[in-house]
């Protein structure tokens, strides 16, 4: 199943959402079609033109914005003016409040992929009565295994040059250090924490660079070099390091419970009479498929697409052609019953 063909928006602009920031909103489609909200991953990671190809333009009104501090918002982390304690999930989860409630809409289906899933899953738990369906792709919890997982190692002995760069800057300045055997010693995600808000550019520049080339490198099951070029770029390095690490170090403000497990996968009951699928990517590497897996367990009415030659993004075609299935199944349930 292909993508739909490129689109353009028919209407965009900035919503004041508080704190001092504006957030950065566009529609296309059917302005009189099914609402849906497209959620970005990261965080940080802005919203791409291509993403609104995953939806039918003649049935779907295709809502997207850019979060806190990236993509076309303001102020954009990268600078001085950002302030990182006006950047978390529950202030995400207010402001698509504050836009659905701005464009409108009163229910809307809501499509969220890696990062974008947490979000999802967030503002679906907490905003269930808003929730038409949830489409899931990358699932990702910001559980400490999974965090660990990519950033702490055992991703990266599948992508040991590309991991050796990430830790560059940390055994540089001996804030980690690596066993002969190869495990690192250290937490990396805290380190990298004290490099990437260092005031000082020769230091937070390069340590952007490293991180975001990693993730850019095992986005896709084939690594795409044009994709970690981009990603790599020092504007938006900076901006997606800095939002990402900060939600990691706090563990995206989410609670644990009394056993262990994460709050978005304890609360998932809440979405018991929401209709799902959740699509993952068997070799995904940022986002391993047990979570998805976990999720699933914990949410057993939606859909579970298992994607067997798959990484993690969007654009791999076993993932795009799950999504756009979904999105158009979805789209025959309007109007509403």
């Amino acid at each position: 199943m292909s993508l739909y063909p490129p689109l353009e928006p028919y209407a965009e602009g900035l919503l004041d959402v508080g704190d001092g920031q504006q957030i950065h909103w566009e529609e296309c489609g059917n302005p009189a079609g099914k609402p849906v909200v497209f959620l970005h991953g990261g965080p940080g990671g802005g919203v791409s033109p291509g993403v609104r190809r995953l939806f039918d333009p003649e049935r779907y009104r295709v809502v997207l914005f850019d979060q806190r501090g990236c993509g076309r918002s303001l102020p954009h982390a990268s600078t001085p003016e950002a302030d990182p304690a006006l950047n978390t999930t529950w202030h995400l989860v207010a402001d698509i409040e504050r836009l659905r409630e701005d464009r409108g809409v009163d229910r809307w289906q809501v499509l969220g992929g890696s990062w974008g899933s947490a979000l999802a899953l967030a503002y679906a738990e907490t905003h269930p009565d808003r929730v038409t369906e949830l489409v899931l792709r990358g699932i990702f919890t910001l559980r400490r295994s999974e965090l660990d997982f990519f950033y702490g190692g055992p991703a990266g002995q599948l992508v040991p040059e590309r991991y050796a760069g990430y830790l560059a800057p940390l055994l540089e300045r001996g804030l980690v250090s690596v066993t002969p055997g190869g495990t690192v010693v250290g937490d990396v995600i805290a380190a990298y924490h004290d490099l990437l808000f260092d005031p000082d550019p020769a230091v937070h520049g390069p340590a952007a660079v490293a991180w975001a080339s990693y993730e850019a490198s095992a986005i896709t099951l084939v690594p795409d070099e044009s994709l970690i070029a981009e990603f790599a770029d020092p504007a938006y390095a900076l901006a997606f390091a800095r939002i990402e690490n900060d939600y990691f170090v706090h563990a995206g403000w989410f609670s644990t419970t009394p056993e262990g497990e994460g709050q978005l996968i304890a609360d998932a009951g809440r979405l018991a009479d929401i209709p799902g699928v959740i699509v993952q990517g068997r070799y995904d590497l940022c986002t391993p498929a047990v979570t998805a897996w976990d999720l699933h367990r914990a949410w057993p009415e939606a859909e579970l697409v298992m994607c067997p030659t798959s990484g993690h993004a969007w654009t791999e075609p076993e993932i795009s052609a799950a999504l756009v299935a979904a999105t158009d199944r979805f789209a025959e349930r309007w109007p509403l019953p």
